[in-house]
């Protein structure tokens, strides 16, 4: 068990590095993303959540072939790519189909009776 803690510490991307903190930290960009979920879809921004999928989709792949491989990184992106797709599909949905958005309360209400 100590070795395995000790080889994570002492990993080029371990704790002692930038390398692990940045990442670390970008969770904080998916997390309120996933917080404005409960945000009505009109209140959803194109140029954010494309800039959001973009950047979880670009540095998704450069996480795989830098040296060493990063999976904070990558796992940090691959979630800020779905949750900006999920967000972009809300938007996409609301602005292009008659199909209009019930709120999550109406949802739960329903599914209780």
């Amino acid at each position: 068990m100590a070795s395995r803690v000790a080889a994570i510490w002492n990993h080029p991307a371990g704790p002692k590095t930038i390398h692990f903190w940045a990442p670390t930290f970008k969770w904080g960009i998916s997390i309120a993303n996933i917080a404005d979920f409960q945000k009505p879809a009109d209140k959803i921004s194109y140029p954010q959540q494309l800039a959001v999928t973009a950047t979880g989709l670009i540095w998704s792949r450069y996480s795989m072939v830098i040296t060493p491989k990063n999976w904070n990184l990558f796992s940090v992106n691959i979630a800020m790519a779905t949750t900006g797709i999920y967000q972009l599909s809300r938007k996409l949905s609301q602005d292009y189909t008659d199909v209009p958005e019930v709120p999550r309360k109406q949802v739960a209400a329903k599914e209780t009776q």
